[in-house]
């Protein structure tokens, strides 16, 4: 039995025990030796079979190299006690302990204290330019980088950084040629090939761990722009920002993130999207996205079937900006948009991909499904950045249209929407967008969710949660209850007193 040109180890064991049994039955000297010479030759092939599986040992001795260990230091105040106590409700039990823990040892002041932090990198420019995650370095006061077997450490200075991709380069002045890796394509990357992880997890250096590419185009809700590369090489803390290596020793895809529920699954940002960032940023350059205006979601299908839609594609305009490039386009709430210059929107994530591809300025035409047929507008792209987006607020705010509280885009639901995301009635707020680096981000709120109660009160329109946030601004935060996927949680937001 042959495959591949290889055979089976079934037929190795079919044929010793052939043998064997020829020997039992007293068959002649030259007859067993044949048969065990037989034998063996059968078992070469499934050795040599073990054989060609890949050997790491050069390619992780060149590619080792070239990634560094990354070592930031920020110094930031710790939270007092009156903090933690304002965000407790009154009459919670916590609430009156944080109360008698001042009465007995006095006002606890915010303490500066030092953190300390550790990552990955890699050289991409051998006089000294290196990319890691922003995540790494981001708010840091000291990054300091060191080499495989080199002791010296680096003072490394920041160049560039891009929230939205979790991409940074940062730059040190070397006093010899740096090793560096080049980026590979990693479209060109197919599941199921061998692929290279190095970093430095929990401190360890040069940390070498071997698998495959375990899938692709990975959404996980790190971020607008989620499309990351699946692996089952070992990634822990520490790995991020280390590079993803295919069998040429190419760069497919920078290490960012882990499922800490779970062994041996990691996600690395795709090459391909990285290396366009980081040519602008290590040039000290902002990446320059494309900005229609409005606040999105999901088509599901029920939405689809009330739409008329055939197919539950595209993305549902929940909210147009007032005087957003969207609004001077002619789009409006309730569209739905299925194709940006031609190509297809599959959902709401791929449509902030491919917008963000475009520039500010390009001219972009949009088919758009409105009251049962198609349409067509031309939107010209206004510039994507954290104050468009804080700012951006609906052009009305009337039942069942997006309101920005908080840096969320809020609006109440409707009866297809509760019947959708499981809810006995329409009740509460459903979060139709969150704005990065705001502090609902921060805590973890997600498109999708939806806010039940603010401090205990039920909410179900934006009025409700707007009286309840300008009761407690003397207390500093508010206490959400946020329902997620048949699950609750409370989630405690700062509020700005200024």
């Amino acid at each position: 039995m042959k495959k591949k040109g290889l055979y089976t180890e079934e037929a190795v064991r079919a044929a010793i025990l052939f043998s064997a049994s020829c020997m039992e039955a007293n068959m002649n000297r030259k007859a067993n030796l044949l048969i065990l010479v037989l034998s063996l030759v059968l078992s070469v092939p499934v050795i040599a079979q073990a054989r060609d599986l890949p050997v790491f040992t050069e390619l992780a001795a060149q590619a080792g190299k070239a990634v560094v260990f990354i070592s930031t230091e920020k110094t930031t105040k710790a939270p007092s006690m009156e903090q933690f106590r304002q965000q407790v409700p009154e009459g919670h039990p916590f609430h009156e302990f944080f109360k008698r823990f001042d009465q007995f040892f006095g006002p606890q002041g915010q303490q500066p204290r030092k953190m300390l932090g550790q990552g990955s990198g890699f050289v991409i420019s051998s006089d000294g330019i290196i990319v890691t995650n922003n995540h790494v370095i981001n708010g840091a006061d000291k990054v300091t980088v060191r080499f495989q077997d080199d002791k010296k450490e680096y003072p490394a200075q920041v160049v560039g950084a891009d929230q939205e991709t979790d991409l940074a380069v940062i730059r040190i002045k070397p006093d010899h040629s740096l090793s560096t890796l080049k980026f590979g394509d990693s479209d060109d990357i197919k599941v199921g090939e061998w692929v290279l992880a190095i970093g430095n997890p929990f401190g360890l250096d040069n940390t070498v761990t071997a698998g495959i590419i375990s899938a692709k185009h990975r959404i996980i809700g790190a971020g607008p722009f989620d499309n990351f590369l699946q692996t089952d090489a070992s990634i822990n803390p520490g790995n991020s920002g280390g590079p993803l290596l295919n069998m040429d020793g190419e760069v497919i895809g920078i290490n960012t993130a882990i499922n800490a529920a779970a062994e041996n699954i990691g996600f690395a940002i795709p090459s391909t999207q990285a290396a366009k960032v980081i040519a602008l940023l290590k040039e000290g350059k902002t990446p320059q996205r494309g900005w229609l205006g409005v606040t999105i979601q999901q088509v599901s299908e029920t939405q689809a079937k009330a739409l008329g839609l055939p197919e539950p594609t595209g993305a549902l305009v929940a909210s147009v900006g007032k005087g957003a490039p969207a609004d001077k386009g002619g789009v409006k709430q309730g569209d739905v948009i299925l194709k940006v210059n031609g190509k297809k929107v599959d959902d709401n994530n791929d449509l902030l991909k491919k917008i963000a591809g475009l520039a500010p300025g390009d001219k972009t035409v949009l088919v758009l499904w409105r009251n049962g047929e198609k349409v067509t507008r031309t939107v010209t792209l206004g510039q994507r950045n954290e104050k468009a987006l804080a700012a951006m607020t609906p052009n009305h705010q009337e039942q069942g249209q997006a309101a920005n509280v908080l840096g969320m885009a809020l609006k109440p639901i409707s009866d297809q929407e509760a019947q959708a995301l499981g809810l006995d009635k329409p009740q509460g707020l459903l979060v139709v967008e969150v704005a990065p680096n705001t502090p609902a981000s921060e805590e973890g709120i997600r498109q999708g969710d939806v806010i039940l109660q603010a401090n205990q009160k039920d909410v179900n329109s934006v009025a409700d949660l707007n009286s309840v946030i300008k009761s407690a601004e003397k207390r500093g935060a508010v206490m959400l209850l946020v329902k997620r996927q048949g699950r609750s949680s409370f989630v405690a937001l700062p509020l700005d007193n200024k």
